[in-house]
């Protein structure tokens, strides 16, 4: 699962690593048993959104093990994981994690996954991200679920990372946007050179910046557009 998620895999300490230790546990459990039970997920804190996102990675990665079996160990996990997410979202610390649900926030979601471009939402302290939006996982090669919550600067080759903490210190400083030009790289560690803007997001908890980043294309001559 590691291969194909990147830097988005989880830490083994994480709260989502032990979610997938305990998904792995229910899962045997059920399938030994041939019923279902409720799975233990007392004292956890996972981010459901990104949970969800690393089961279906780690469902595809079984799959793959499975061989000419992966189709039919899809089938008998596919309940397995419906009834997972069911109880995670129904625990008093699922709630917690996700928050309440509000109409605004649904149609400014909705609204960035609209966009082309790839956008992520990253703490400007911490350097984790807060959300991503569909562009943004499919520009950095992973669901962008299982982007939550992991370290943006993950994605930024070593020499580009003192550039970024910068920026987000002068966004988080002075809340004018900031333009730049800077390269990323996708969950297979492949370079991705892109134009990017910074904007800030100050709520009372934390500073967000906001990212946008559009991808460079290349002259025919191989050098990169102008902006």
């Amino acid at each position: 699962m590691s291969s194909r998620l990147g830097p988005a895999a989880p830490k083994p300490a994480s709260a989502e690593a032990e979610a997938l230790r305990r998904f792995r546990s229910f899962s045997a459990s059920a399938l030994l048993r041939g019923k279902i039970a409720a799975p233990a997920l007392d004292g956890l804190r996972p981010n459901e959104r990104r949970v969800m996102a690393l089961l279906e990675a780690w469902t595809e990665a079984a799959s793959s093990v499975a061989g000419d079996r992966g189709a039919e160990l899809r089938t008998a996990l596919s309940p397995l994981i419906d009834h997972f997410r069911l109880s995670l979202r129904t625990t008093q610390s699922g709630r917690r994690a996700r928050g309440a649900p509000r109409a605004a926030r649904r149609a400014v979601v909705a609204a960035i996954d609209r966009v082309a471009d790839a956008f992520l939402a990253i703490d400007a302290h911490t350097g984790k991200i807060a959300d991503a939006n569909p562009a943004a996982g499919a520009l950095l090669g992973v669901n962008r679920d299982a982007l939550l919550e992991v370290d943006a600067m993950s994605f930024i080759p070593r020499p580009d990372r003192p550039l970024w903490w910068s920026e987000l210190d002068a966004v988080s400083e002075s809340e004018e946007p900031r333009h730049f030009r800077s390269a990323l790289m996708d969950a297979n560690g492949a370079p991705i050179h892109a134009d990017v803007t910074l904007t800030c997001f100050a709520t009372r908890g934390r500073t967000l910046a906001l990212v946008m980043a559009r991808p460079i294309l290349k002259e025919p001559g191989g050098s990169l557009a102008t902006p």
